[in-house]
Protein backbone atom coordinates (compact mmCIF):
# COMPACT_ATOMS: atom_id res chain seq x y z
CA UNK A 1 0.00 0.00 0.00
CA UNK A 2 1.39 3.17 -0.85
CA UNK A 3 1.86 6.29 1.89
CA UNK A 4 0.97 9.58 1.12
CA UNK A 5 2.39 12.50 2.53
CA UNK A 6 -0.44 15.15 1.89
CA UNK A 7 -4.22 13.72 1.84
CA UNK A 8 -5.97 13.47 -1.80
CA UNK A 9 -6.62 16.68 -3.05
CA UNK A 10 -10.20 17.25 -4.32
CA UNK A 11 -11.27 19.72 -6.43
CA UNK A 12 -12.41 23.24 -4.99
CA UNK A 13 -15.45 25.36 -6.38
CA UNK A 14 -18.35 27.18 -4.67
CA UNK A 15 -16.31 27.79 -2.02
CA UNK A 16 -15.88 24.55 -0.56
CA UNK A 17 -13.61 21.42 -1.18
CA UNK A 18 -15.87 18.65 -3.42
CA UNK A 19 -15.53 15.52 -4.84
CA UNK A 20 -14.30 14.73 -8.22
CA UNK A 21 -16.88 12.29 -10.36
CA UNK A 22 -14.12 11.31 -12.79
CA UNK A 23 -12.98 8.61 -10.78
CA UNK A 24 -10.03 8.91 -11.88
CA UNK A 25 -6.71 10.37 -10.29
CA UNK A 26 -2.98 10.77 -10.94
CA UNK A 27 -0.48 11.16 -8.27
CA UNK A 28 2.18 14.31 -7.64
CA UNK A 29 5.74 13.23 -6.69
CA UNK A 30 8.61 14.68 -5.03
CA UNK A 31 10.95 14.99 -7.85
CA UNK A 32 14.26 14.55 -5.53
CA UNK A 33 13.86 11.45 -4.68
CA UNK A 34 10.87 10.42 -6.90
CA UNK A 35 8.37 9.22 -4.25
CA UNK A 36 4.69 9.81 -4.13
CA UNK A 37 3.37 12.87 -2.09
CA UNK A 38 -0.54 12.88 -2.91
CA UNK A 39 -3.08 11.48 -5.13
CA UNK A 40 -5.02 14.34 -7.02
CA UNK A 41 -8.80 13.36 -7.94
CA UNK A 42 -9.04 14.94 -12.11
CA UNK A 43 -11.92 17.05 -12.98
CA UNK A 44 -14.19 15.49 -15.17
CA UNK A 45 -16.54 17.96 -17.95
CA UNK A 46 -19.66 17.89 -15.74
CA UNK A 47 -17.47 19.20 -12.66
CA UNK A 48 -15.69 21.33 -14.58
CA UNK A 49 -19.50 22.70 -15.51
CA UNK A 50 -20.50 23.32 -12.08
CA UNK A 51 -17.09 24.96 -10.96
CA UNK A 52 -17.34 27.51 -14.07
CA UNK A 53 -20.98 27.66 -12.95
CA UNK A 54 -20.45 28.66 -9.50
CA UNK A 55 -17.95 31.19 -11.05
CA UNK A 56 -20.72 32.69 -12.98
CA UNK A 57 -22.96 33.39 -10.15
CA UNK A 58 -20.60 35.03 -7.94
CA UNK A 59 -19.48 37.16 -10.81
CA UNK A 60 -22.51 39.73 -10.56
CA UNK A 61 -22.14 39.90 -6.89
CA UNK A 62 -18.24 40.26 -6.90
CA UNK A 63 -18.11 42.35 -10.03
CA UNK A 64 -20.03 45.17 -7.80
CA UNK A 65 -18.09 45.43 -5.26
CA UNK A 66 -16.37 48.57 -4.29
CA UNK A 67 -12.75 48.21 -5.41
CA UNK A 68 -11.99 49.59 -1.81
CA UNK A 69 -14.08 46.28 -0.16
CA UNK A 70 -12.41 44.12 -3.06
CA UNK A 71 -9.18 45.37 -1.93
CA UNK A 72 -9.29 44.97 1.43
CA UNK A 73 -9.69 40.74 1.40
CA UNK A 74 -6.83 40.85 -0.95
CA UNK A 75 -4.51 42.90 1.40
CA UNK A 76 -5.95 39.99 4.16
CA UNK A 77 -5.26 37.30 1.86
CA UNK A 78 -1.46 38.75 1.35
CA UNK A 79 -0.89 39.35 4.25
CA UNK A 80 -2.12 35.33 5.22
CA UNK A 81 0.34 34.57 2.41
CA UNK A 82 3.22 36.25 4.06
CA UNK A 83 2.36 34.83 7.82
CA UNK A 84 2.37 30.90 6.21
CA UNK A 85 5.58 31.87 3.88
CA UNK A 86 7.68 28.60 5.55
CA UNK A 87 4.66 26.29 5.60
CA UNK A 88 3.71 27.33 2.33
CA UNK A 89 7.19 27.24 0.98
CA UNK A 90 7.74 24.00 2.39
CA UNK A 91 5.00 22.02 -0.14
CA UNK A 92 6.29 24.26 -3.23
CA UNK A 93 9.81 22.63 -2.69
CA UNK A 94 8.35 19.03 -2.48
CA UNK A 95 6.02 19.86 -4.96
CA UNK A 96 8.39 21.34 -7.32
CA UNK A 97 11.74 20.18 -6.54
CA UNK A 98 13.09 23.34 -6.05
CA UNK A 99 15.22 24.07 -2.87
CA UNK A 100 13.49 25.49 0.14
CA UNK A 101 16.50 28.77 -0.43
CA UNK A 102 14.43 29.67 -3.16
CA UNK A 103 10.71 28.68 -1.91
CA UNK A 104 11.26 30.65 0.92
CA UNK A 105 12.50 33.58 -0.17
CA UNK A 106 11.04 34.26 -3.74
CA UNK A 107 8.22 31.95 -4.60
CA UNK A 108 5.43 32.70 -1.67
CA UNK A 109 7.19 36.34 -1.29
CA UNK A 110 6.59 37.28 -5.32
CA UNK A 111 3.58 36.15 -5.73
CA UNK A 112 2.10 37.92 -2.34
CA UNK A 113 4.22 41.25 -3.87
CA UNK A 114 1.67 41.32 -7.03
CA UNK A 115 -1.59 40.04 -4.41
CA UNK A 116 -0.79 43.58 -2.57
CA UNK A 117 0.38 45.69 -5.91
CA UNK A 118 -3.40 44.93 -7.30
CA UNK A 119 -4.99 45.36 -4.11
CA UNK A 120 -3.57 48.59 -3.47
CA UNK A 121 -3.57 49.72 -7.11
CA UNK A 122 -7.57 49.13 -7.08
CA UNK A 123 -8.07 50.27 -3.53
CA UNK A 124 -6.46 53.71 -4.85
CA UNK A 125 -8.47 54.14 -7.52
CA UNK A 126 -6.52 52.34 -10.23
CA UNK A 127 -9.68 51.19 -12.12
CA UNK A 128 -10.52 54.72 -12.43
CA UNK A 129 -11.80 55.51 -16.37
CA UNK A 130 -11.16 59.04 -18.11
CA UNK A 131 -13.24 62.44 -18.86
CA UNK A 132 -12.44 64.15 -21.91
CA UNK A 133 -14.41 67.53 -22.46
CA UNK A 134 -15.37 67.16 -26.06
CA UNK A 135 -17.31 71.24 -26.08
CA UNK A 136 -18.68 73.36 -23.04
CA UNK A 137 -21.94 70.88 -23.61
CA UNK A 138 -20.59 67.53 -24.66
CA UNK A 139 -18.48 64.73 -22.51
CA UNK A 140 -17.17 61.69 -22.97
CA UNK A 141 -16.35 59.28 -20.23
CA UNK A 142 -15.16 55.82 -19.86
CA UNK A 143 -15.37 53.02 -17.73
CA UNK A 144 -13.29 49.76 -16.99
CA UNK A 145 -15.49 46.86 -16.60
CA UNK A 146 -14.12 43.49 -15.60
CA UNK A 147 -14.60 40.30 -18.35
CA UNK A 148 -16.25 38.05 -16.53
CA UNK A 149 -15.62 34.46 -15.46
CA UNK A 150 -11.96 34.12 -16.47
CA UNK A 151 -9.30 30.53 -16.87
CA UNK A 152 -5.87 30.60 -15.51
CA UNK A 153 -4.15 27.85 -16.42
CA UNK A 154 -0.56 27.88 -14.55
CA UNK A 155 2.93 26.51 -15.30
CA UNK A 156 5.02 24.01 -12.83
CA UNK A 157 7.73 25.81 -12.69
CA UNK A 158 6.50 28.82 -10.13
CA UNK A 159 3.43 27.13 -9.35
CA UNK A 160 2.00 29.40 -6.22
CA UNK A 161 4.01 32.96 -7.76
CA UNK A 162 2.07 32.01 -10.96
CA UNK A 163 -1.10 31.24 -9.48
CA UNK A 164 -0.70 34.72 -7.79
CA UNK A 165 0.38 36.50 -10.89
CA UNK A 166 -2.98 35.44 -12.45
CA UNK A 167 -5.30 35.82 -9.88
CA UNK A 168 -4.29 38.95 -8.54
CA UNK A 169 -5.72 40.85 -11.34
CA UNK A 170 -8.32 39.21 -12.37
CA UNK A 171 -9.96 39.44 -8.97
CA UNK A 172 -8.73 42.66 -7.98
CA UNK A 173 -10.73 44.00 -11.00
CA UNK A 174 -13.49 41.93 -10.58
CA UNK A 175 -13.67 38.83 -12.34
CA UNK A 176 -13.83 35.34 -11.04
CA UNK A 177 -11.74 32.86 -11.67
CA UNK A 178 -11.89 29.01 -12.30
CA UNK A 179 -7.64 27.94 -11.98
CA UNK A 180 -6.21 24.70 -13.20
CA UNK A 181 -2.84 24.51 -11.99
CA UNK A 182 -0.04 21.89 -13.67
CA UNK A 183 -0.53 18.23 -12.83
CA UNK A 184 3.12 17.60 -11.85
CA UNK A 185 2.86 20.56 -9.43
CA UNK A 186 -0.59 20.66 -8.13
CA UNK A 187 -0.45 21.42 -4.30
CA UNK A 188 -0.60 24.87 -4.00
CA UNK A 189 -3.86 25.29 -5.52
CA UNK A 190 -6.11 23.55 -2.74
CA UNK A 191 -3.79 26.22 0.07
CA UNK A 192 -4.35 29.58 -2.49
CA UNK A 193 -8.21 28.68 -2.85
CA UNK A 194 -8.50 28.38 1.58
CA UNK A 195 -6.31 31.52 2.38
CA UNK A 196 -8.61 33.26 -0.25
CA UNK A 197 -11.58 32.13 1.34
CA UNK A 198 -10.42 32.91 5.17
CA UNK A 199 -9.33 36.34 4.09
CA UNK A 200 -12.99 37.05 2.78
CA UNK A 201 -13.22 36.05 -0.77
CA UNK A 202 -16.93 35.10 -1.45
CA UNK A 203 -18.12 31.84 -2.42
CA UNK A 204 -17.01 30.81 -6.07
CA UNK A 205 -14.82 33.43 -7.07
CA UNK A 206 -11.75 31.34 -6.90
CA UNK A 207 -12.30 27.83 -7.91
CA UNK A 208 -10.06 25.15 -8.43
CA UNK A 209 -9.80 22.42 -11.11
CA UNK A 210 -7.53 19.41 -11.68
CA UNK A 211 -6.30 17.36 -14.75
CA UNK A 212 -3.76 17.38 -17.38
CA UNK A 213 -4.66 19.34 -21.16
CA UNK A 214 -7.69 17.95 -22.13
CA UNK A 215 -9.54 19.91 -18.86
CA UNK A 216 -7.74 22.58 -20.05
CA UNK A 217 -8.83 22.03 -23.04
CA UNK A 218 -12.43 21.98 -21.53
CA UNK A 219 -11.68 24.74 -19.92
CA UNK A 220 -10.76 27.12 -22.72
CA UNK A 221 -14.06 26.50 -24.94
CA UNK A 222 -16.59 26.67 -22.55
CA UNK A 223 -18.48 28.98 -23.52
CA UNK A 224 -19.03 30.92 -20.01
CA UNK A 225 -15.67 31.95 -20.60
CA UNK A 226 -14.42 35.11 -20.63
CA UNK A 227 -10.80 34.88 -20.42
CA UNK A 228 -7.93 32.25 -21.02
CA UNK A 229 -4.87 32.97 -19.40
CA UNK A 230 -1.78 30.57 -19.54
CA UNK A 231 1.90 30.27 -18.67
CA UNK A 232 3.36 27.33 -20.40
CA UNK A 233 5.32 26.24 -23.70
CA UNK A 234 5.06 27.81 -27.26
CA UNK A 235 3.48 24.60 -29.00
CA UNK A 236 0.93 24.43 -26.42
CA UNK A 237 0.15 28.27 -25.98
CA UNK A 238 -0.34 28.41 -29.29
CA UNK A 239 -3.29 25.39 -29.23
CA UNK A 240 -5.00 27.70 -26.37
CA UNK A 241 -4.66 30.96 -28.21
CA UNK A 242 -6.37 29.57 -30.96
CA UNK A 243 -9.15 27.74 -29.59
CA UNK A 244 -10.02 30.73 -27.01
CA UNK A 245 -9.57 33.81 -30.39
CA UNK A 246 -11.71 31.26 -31.86
CA UNK A 247 -14.35 31.66 -29.61
CA UNK A 248 -13.78 35.38 -29.40
CA UNK A 249 -12.62 35.25 -25.69
CA UNK A 250 -9.43 37.56 -24.61
CA UNK A 251 -6.39 35.93 -23.88
CA UNK A 252 -3.01 36.62 -22.34
CA UNK A 253 -0.21 33.99 -22.79
CA UNK A 254 3.16 34.15 -21.01
CA UNK A 255 5.05 31.43 -23.40
CA UNK A 256 8.70 30.32 -23.62
CA UNK A 257 12.13 32.07 -24.45
CA UNK A 258 15.51 31.43 -26.44
CA UNK A 259 16.83 34.73 -24.68
CA UNK A 260 20.38 36.08 -25.67
CA UNK A 261 22.69 37.50 -23.06
CA UNK A 262 25.04 39.80 -24.74
CA UNK A 263 28.48 40.68 -22.76
CA UNK A 264 29.91 43.59 -24.37
CA UNK A 265 33.62 43.79 -24.50
CA UNK A 266 34.05 46.47 -21.27
CA UNK A 267 31.91 44.60 -18.95
CA UNK A 268 33.09 43.99 -15.49
CA UNK A 269 33.78 39.99 -16.19
CA UNK A 270 32.82 38.51 -12.66
CA UNK A 271 29.31 40.52 -13.16
CA UNK A 272 29.18 38.86 -16.38
CA UNK A 273 29.67 35.85 -15.51
CA UNK A 274 27.31 35.67 -12.39
CA UNK A 275 24.25 36.95 -14.46
CA UNK A 276 25.09 34.55 -16.84
CA UNK A 277 24.99 31.70 -14.32
CA UNK A 278 21.80 33.20 -13.10
CA UNK A 279 20.42 33.25 -15.94
CA UNK A 280 20.91 29.79 -16.59
CA UNK A 281 21.16 27.66 -13.12
CA UNK A 282 18.93 29.31 -11.29
CA UNK A 283 15.79 26.83 -10.48
CA UNK A 284 18.18 24.68 -12.30
CA UNK A 285 17.58 26.45 -15.14
CA UNK A 286 13.59 26.00 -15.34
CA UNK A 287 12.91 29.63 -16.53
CA UNK A 288 11.15 30.79 -19.12
CA UNK A 289 12.95 34.28 -19.42
CA UNK A 290 16.34 32.42 -18.78
CA UNK A 291 19.15 33.33 -20.83
CA UNK A 292 20.06 30.65 -22.45
CA UNK A 293 22.32 31.90 -25.74
CA UNK A 294 25.37 33.89 -23.72
CA UNK A 295 26.84 35.69 -26.60
CA UNK A 296 30.72 36.91 -25.52
CA UNK A 297 33.25 38.86 -27.77
CA UNK A 298 35.92 36.20 -28.87
CA UNK A 299 38.82 38.41 -27.43
CA UNK A 300 37.14 37.41 -24.00
CA UNK A 301 36.60 33.79 -24.74
CA UNK A 302 39.47 32.61 -22.23
CA UNK A 303 39.15 34.78 -19.41
CA UNK A 304 35.47 34.40 -19.52
CA UNK A 305 35.29 30.51 -19.66
CA UNK A 306 38.11 29.99 -16.79
CA UNK A 307 36.02 32.24 -14.59
CA UNK A 308 32.97 30.65 -15.15
CA UNK A 309 34.35 27.12 -14.95
CA UNK A 310 36.12 28.52 -11.36
CA UNK A 311 32.51 29.30 -10.08
CA UNK A 312 30.46 26.08 -10.76
CA UNK A 313 31.91 24.30 -7.91
CA UNK A 314 29.33 26.92 -6.43
CA UNK A 315 26.68 25.00 -7.36
CA UNK A 316 25.14 22.75 -4.94
CA UNK A 317 22.83 19.88 -5.26
CA UNK A 318 21.78 18.03 -2.30
CA UNK A 319 19.11 17.75 0.40
CA UNK A 320 16.48 20.43 -0.84
CA UNK A 321 16.28 21.63 2.46
CA UNK A 322 20.05 21.65 3.74
CA UNK A 323 20.35 25.62 3.79
CA UNK A 324 24.30 24.91 1.64
CA UNK A 325 21.55 24.02 -1.23
CA UNK A 326 20.79 25.75 -3.73
CA UNK A 327 20.62 24.00 -7.40
CA UNK A 328 17.01 20.77 -7.43
CA UNK A 329 16.46 18.32 -9.56
CA UNK A 330 14.57 18.88 -12.54
CA UNK A 331 10.72 19.05 -12.40
CA UNK A 332 9.40 15.25 -13.78
CA UNK A 333 10.68 11.96 -15.17
CA UNK A 334 9.16 13.09 -18.50
CA UNK A 335 11.05 16.73 -18.55
CA UNK A 336 14.79 14.66 -17.04
CA UNK A 337 14.22 12.35 -20.06
CA UNK A 338 13.42 15.64 -22.40
CA UNK A 339 16.68 17.78 -21.11
CA UNK A 340 18.89 14.70 -21.00
CA UNK A 341 18.15 13.58 -24.60
CA UNK A 342 19.04 17.97 -25.50
CA UNK A 343 22.55 17.29 -24.18
CA UNK A 344 23.21 14.31 -26.00
CA UNK A 345 21.97 15.84 -29.43
CA UNK A 346 24.14 18.45 -28.30
CA UNK A 347 27.67 16.32 -27.44
CA UNK A 348 26.89 13.79 -30.34
CA UNK A 349 25.05 15.75 -33.12
CA UNK A 350 25.73 19.51 -32.71
CA UNK A 351 29.11 18.57 -32.05
CA UNK A 352 29.62 21.62 -29.78
CA UNK A 353 32.27 21.67 -27.18
CA UNK A 354 31.35 20.04 -23.85
CA UNK A 355 33.20 22.90 -21.53
CA UNK A 356 31.26 21.48 -17.86
CA UNK A 357 28.72 19.13 -16.99
CA UNK A 358 27.15 16.26 -19.73
CA UNK A 359 25.06 13.00 -19.34
CA UNK A 360 25.25 11.54 -15.86
CA UNK A 361 23.53 12.61 -12.20
CA UNK A 362 25.84 15.11 -9.85
CA UNK A 363 26.94 13.42 -6.95
CA UNK A 364 23.39 13.55 -4.37
CA UNK A 365 23.17 11.37 -1.19
CA UNK A 366 21.70 7.90 -1.54
CA UNK A 367 18.32 8.71 -0.85
CA UNK A 368 18.13 11.44 -3.49
CA UNK A 369 19.59 8.67 -6.26
CA UNK A 370 16.12 7.91 -7.94
CA UNK A 371 15.59 11.34 -8.04
CA UNK A 372 14.80 13.35 -11.47
CA UNK A 373 18.81 15.25 -11.26
CA UNK A 374 20.74 16.43 -13.85
CA UNK A 375 24.15 17.71 -14.42
CA UNK A 376 24.58 21.71 -14.97
CA UNK A 377 25.89 21.76 -18.41
CA UNK A 378 27.98 24.62 -20.26
CA UNK A 379 28.73 24.26 -24.22
CA UNK A 380 30.68 26.14 -25.79
CA UNK A 381 31.87 27.21 -29.66
CA UNK A 382 28.41 27.05 -30.45
CA UNK A 383 26.66 28.22 -33.65
CA UNK A 384 23.59 29.41 -33.99
CA UNK A 385 22.65 26.64 -36.26
CA UNK A 386 22.70 23.88 -33.58
CA UNK A 387 19.58 22.62 -32.34
CA UNK A 388 20.57 23.19 -28.55
CA UNK A 389 20.90 26.79 -29.64
CA UNK A 390 18.03 27.31 -31.56
CA UNK A 391 15.08 25.27 -29.47
CA UNK A 392 13.89 25.99 -25.62
CA UNK A 393 15.54 23.48 -23.28
CA UNK A 394 14.08 24.19 -20.21
CA UNK A 395 17.01 23.35 -18.24
CA UNK A 396 20.15 24.46 -17.06
CA UNK A 397 22.24 24.20 -19.99
CA UNK A 398 24.02 27.07 -21.17
CA UNK A 399 25.24 27.90 -24.73
CA UNK A 400 28.23 30.40 -25.11
CA UNK A 401 28.46 31.56 -28.85
CA UNK A 402 31.35 34.14 -29.56
CA UNK A 403 30.55 37.16 -31.66
CA UNK A 404 33.83 39.88 -33.51
CA UNK A 405 31.20 43.41 -33.50
CA UNK A 406 28.66 44.43 -31.23
CA UNK A 407 26.50 44.43 -34.69
CA UNK A 408 26.61 40.84 -35.27
CA UNK A 409 25.85 40.38 -31.62
CA UNK A 410 23.09 41.96 -31.58
CA UNK A 411 21.81 40.75 -35.38
CA UNK A 412 22.10 36.86 -34.43
CA UNK A 413 20.19 37.51 -31.26
CA UNK A 414 17.48 38.83 -32.90
CA UNK A 415 17.65 35.58 -35.47
CA UNK A 416 14.99 33.46 -33.39
CA UNK A 417 10.64 33.24 -33.38
CA UNK A 418 11.09 33.88 -30.01
CA UNK A 419 11.06 36.99 -28.46
CA UNK A 420 10.65 37.02 -24.62
CA UNK A 421 13.19 38.36 -22.76
CA UNK A 422 17.02 39.65 -23.45
CA UNK A 423 19.99 40.93 -21.52
CA UNK A 424 22.73 43.34 -21.77
CA UNK A 425 26.27 43.20 -19.75
CA UNK A 426 28.54 46.35 -19.95
CA UNK A 427 29.60 49.51 -18.37
CA UNK A 428 28.52 51.65 -20.84
CA UNK A 429 25.38 52.38 -20.13
CA UNK A 430 24.92 54.91 -23.36
CA UNK A 431 25.68 51.80 -25.30
CA UNK A 432 23.44 49.48 -23.08
CA UNK A 433 20.53 51.65 -24.02
CA UNK A 434 20.69 51.51 -27.90
CA UNK A 435 21.33 47.46 -27.79
CA UNK A 436 17.96 47.17 -25.55
CA UNK A 437 16.45 49.45 -28.30
CA UNK A 438 17.45 46.97 -31.26
CA UNK A 439 16.44 44.14 -29.21
CA UNK A 440 13.29 42.19 -30.17
CA UNK A 441 12.08 41.16 -27.03
CA UNK A 442 9.42 42.07 -24.38
CA UNK A 443 11.57 41.77 -21.23
CA UNK A 444 14.99 43.66 -20.54
CA UNK A 445 17.82 43.41 -18.14
CA UNK A 446 20.51 45.83 -17.70
CA UNK A 447 24.02 44.54 -15.61
CA UNK A 448 21.58 42.02 -14.30
CA UNK A 449 19.58 39.02 -14.74
CA UNK A 450 16.17 37.52 -13.63
CA UNK A 451 14.52 40.09 -11.15
CA UNK A 452 10.54 40.98 -12.12
CA UNK A 453 9.30 42.72 -9.30
CA UNK A 454 5.26 43.64 -9.82
CA UNK A 455 5.80 46.52 -10.76
CA UNK A 456 7.17 45.87 -13.96
CA UNK A 457 5.18 44.73 -16.68
CA UNK A 458 6.44 41.73 -18.62
CA UNK A 459 5.20 39.73 -21.55
CA UNK A 460 6.94 38.65 -25.01
CA UNK A 461 6.94 39.62 -28.10
CA UNK A 462 6.84 37.23 -31.14
CA UNK A 463 5.99 33.37 -30.38
CA UNK A 464 6.70 34.08 -26.75
CA UNK A 465 3.16 35.87 -25.80
CA UNK A 466 0.51 37.83 -26.03
CA UNK A 467 -0.24 40.54 -23.61
CA UNK A 468 1.90 41.34 -20.59
CA UNK A 469 1.30 40.73 -16.72
CA UNK A 470 1.92 42.70 -13.58
CA UNK A 471 2.43 46.33 -13.70
CA UNK A 472 -0.06 49.28 -14.17
CA UNK A 473 -0.55 47.72 -17.79
CA UNK A 474 -1.08 43.94 -16.20
CA UNK A 475 -4.56 45.35 -14.82
CA UNK A 476 -6.31 46.19 -18.18
CA UNK A 477 -6.01 42.94 -19.32
CA UNK A 478 -8.06 42.22 -17.17
CA UNK A 479 -11.06 44.82 -18.02
CA UNK A 480 -12.78 46.02 -20.88
CA UNK A 481 -13.42 49.73 -21.91
CA UNK A 482 -16.89 50.99 -21.93
CA UNK A 483 -17.71 54.62 -23.07
CA UNK A 484 -20.14 57.16 -23.07
CA UNK A 485 -20.85 60.32 -24.99
CA UNK A 486 -23.07 62.87 -23.02
CA UNK A 487 -24.50 65.84 -24.96
CA UNK A 488 -25.90 68.52 -22.54
CA UNK A 489 -26.85 70.96 -25.07
CA UNK A 490 -30.53 69.94 -24.81
CA UNK A 491 -31.47 69.43 -28.49
CA UNK A 492 -30.39 66.62 -30.89
CA UNK A 493 -28.72 67.42 -34.35
CA UNK A 494 -30.31 65.79 -37.06
CA UNK A 495 -30.62 66.37 -41.10
CA UNK A 496 -33.96 64.70 -41.07
CA UNK A 497 -35.60 68.16 -40.52
CA UNK A 498 -38.28 70.21 -42.84
CA UNK A 499 -36.15 72.13 -45.63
Amino acid sequence: MTTFAFPPRQLYYDGRIQPASSGKTFRTVDPSNNTPLAEIQVASPSDIDAAIAAADRAFPSWSQTPPIARARILQKAAALLRERNDEVARVETLDSGKAYTETSTVDVVTGADVLEYYANLVGGGGLNGETTQLREDAWVFTKKAPLGVCVGIGAWNYPIQIALWKSAPCLAAGNTMVYKPSEHTPLHAQTLAEIYREAGLPAGVFNVVYGAGDVGANLTTHPLVAKVSFTGQVSTGMKVAGSAAGNMKYVTMELGGKSPLIVLPDAELENAVNGAMMANFYSTGQVCTNGTRVFVPRSMKSDFEKALVDKMQYIRPGPLFDNATNFGPLSSAIHLEKVTAYIQHGIETDKATLLYGGLGKPSVPKELENGFWVRPTIFTDCTDSMRIVQEEIFGPVMSILYYDTVEEAVRRANTTELGLAAGVFTRDLNMAHRIIDQLQAGIMWINTWGESPAEMAVGGWKKSGVGVENGRRGIEAWVRNKSTLVDMNGQVATVFAKL
